[in-house]
């Protein structure tokens, strides 16, 4: 992992465009300039310095993203893993993102959009578990249906926010199919999303 200077990060963050951040600072930035077409993903964590030393979340977002594109799923591409801070554990990546907008902010501007995607993403979440992807923050900001023309098929989907993820050897069981499904109802009435998730689960269960 290279270790990026102050001042060039200065200079992303000024020159770019925050896309996300909290009260620890940005989390997202669209670069312009040299790094034009990449996003830079800052990963502020509450752990002690010496684990995000060991164990950096820029890694296991890298990792997970090419394991998910191993077994045919769309997420992002990550092009290098930085330390910001290794004193402090503060670990970043840049990456191409995917082109699609997100269920959510679909939802939200063309709410007739989603109930023809329904079938198509009981389907993509089948797939998912059937393969053993276990996406603990599976909800409807961090799934993208992805832009016609990217894909042979429109109705396509991606993934982003890949950190809390688990590849394992076999189908996911029961139990973790509950709580995907249950964490998504619960992401649901948090964001007042009015979303058809017993149709969604209707459709799954017949996938």
């Amino acid at each position: 992992m290279r270790a990026v200077p102050a001042q060039e990060l200065e200079d992303w963050i000024a020159t770019g465009e925050t896309l996300e951040r909290d009260g620890r600072g940005p989390k997202v930035v669209m670069l312009e300039g040299e790094g034009e077409g990449l996003f830079l993903k800052i990963f502020h964590t509450r752990r002690p310095a010496w684990q995000t030393r060991l164990r950096p979340p820029a890694l296991r977002f890298a990792r997970n993203a090419k394991a998910l594109r191993a077994r045919g799923i769309f997420a992002p591409e990550v092009t290098e893993c930085l330390w910001l801070d290794q004193s402090r554990g503060l670990s970043a990546c840049l990456y191409r993102p995917l082109p699609g907008i997100s269920l959510e902010r679909l939802l939200r501007q063309d709410p007739a959009a989603i109930p023809l995607l329904l079938p198509d993403l009981a389907r993509f979440i089948r797939t998912l578990h059937v393969g053993g992807i276990y996406f603990r923050s599976l909800h409807l900001g961090n799934i993208l249906a992805l832009d016609p023309g990217q894909t042979e098929d429109a109705r396509h989907f991606g993934l982003i926010d890949i950190l809390d993820l688990e590849c394992f050897r076999r189908p996911l069981g029961p139990w973790r199919i509950h709580r995907n499904f249950r964490h998504l109802r619960r992401s649901l009435a948090r964001r007042a999303l009015d979303f058809p998730i017993g149709e969604l689960r209707r459709l799954y269960d017949a996938a």
